[in-house]
């Protein structure tokens, strides 16, 4: 159980989702009304309790579990977690409140995605009364406390139902997958966009990006995985890799070629692109890391492929 106190008054618990360190976390705010950002799915949930219970922290004691988005790795697990949360009340972008109430299109997306695997990586999958969840949209707030008042702005790139939330303490923003994601190694940390289907889209994801950086922030909070105190560097990161990915993928797709044959190609392009890069700047290459980053190549590759073929529809 891994449990990192980032400051005095926010903790990140490892989530072990899909049973891997350092994939995905839980950030727990510890003001006077209690507050949890993203839960994971489900299978997650025993990892999310034993972590609450180590910080001394009741479940009836929470008062709000915000969910940037409702992708499965970071809503997933919401319903059966509030289940044992009397008091709290679930946070989620306009466009996400019904599907948390009715899960159903949810799962069939990832059930598209992960196959057979499905059920081991996310079941079950509960819906959640409406009367337990509040919408948040773009300039919206939440005071937690006398001097904290979170604001909601609305992020879109990585989905359309994506929700950013700036705490005005630190000074940081948790940006849940908009700008990518965070792989960390022993003194250096590396950056890549989150392109996963089905919502991904560039043009929104620059806008999301450069809406980040008018920001000042000391801090970024990500999903996967942690904080960085180095938020210009990552977001410029990110928007580098992301004209990189698009331009990989523009060489390699094909019109001709099936959806499962344009993900694979490109899948080990941007693997072999980016493990080269990470191995120039020093990283291990034994380093656990690339098991995530063959995964994540994989989705970011649905994506980035499933875009290309809407945009190629389009034009038809």
């Amino acid at each position: 159980m891994c449990i990192e106190h980032l400051d005095s008054r926010i903790s990140l618990v490892d989530l072990m989702d899909l049973s891997l360190k350092g994939r995905t976390g839980s950030y727990i705010i510890h003001e006077e009304s209690l507050t949890i950002i993203e839960t994971s799915a489900s299978p997650s949930i025993p990892y999310l309790k034993k972590g609450l219970s180590k910080l001394n922290i009741k479940l009836e004691d929470i008062q709000y579990i915000i969910l940037t988005h409702i992708h499965l790795d970071h809503a997933g697990g919401a319903g059966l977690f509030l289940e044992e949360c009397p008091s709290a009340t679930i946070v989620v972008h306009p466009k996400g409140y019904r599907h948390l109430n009715d899960p159903s299109r949810l799962a069939a997306g990832a059930k598209a995605v992960y196959g057979d695997d499905f059920e081991r990586l996310f079941s079950p999958i509960k819906p959640i009364p409406k009367e337990r969840m509040v919408v948040k949209g773009h300039g919206d707030t939440l005071r937690l406390s006398e001097t904290c008042t979170l604001t909601f702005y609305d992020t879109p790139g990585h989905a359309k139902h994506h929700l950013s939330i700036y705490d005005p303490v630190s000074e940081g923003m948790f940006t849940g997958d908009t700008c990518g994601i965070q792989y960390r190694t022993e003194g250096k940390s590396f950056y890549l966009p989150s392109t996963s289907p089905n919502q991904f889209s560039p043009g929104d994801m620059k806008d999301s990006i450069q809406f980040f950086k008018g920001k000042d922030l000391k801090r970024i909070y990500f999903g996967h995985y942690g904080m960085s105190e180095e938020p210009a560097h990552a977001l410029s990161e990110v928007e580098v890799w992301l004209d990189q990915f698009m331009a990989m993928a523009e060489t390699v797709f094909s019109s001709n070629a099936s959806f499962n044959e344009n993900v694979e190609k490109l899948s080990i392009e941007l693997f072999n692109m980016v493990k080269t890069s990470f191995f120039r700047s020093g990283a291990d290459p034994d380093h656990p890391m690339f098991n995530l980053l063959k995964l994540d190549m994989k989705v970011s590759a649905m994506g980035i492929v499933d875009f290309l073929t809407k945009k190629g529809e389009m034009k038809r």
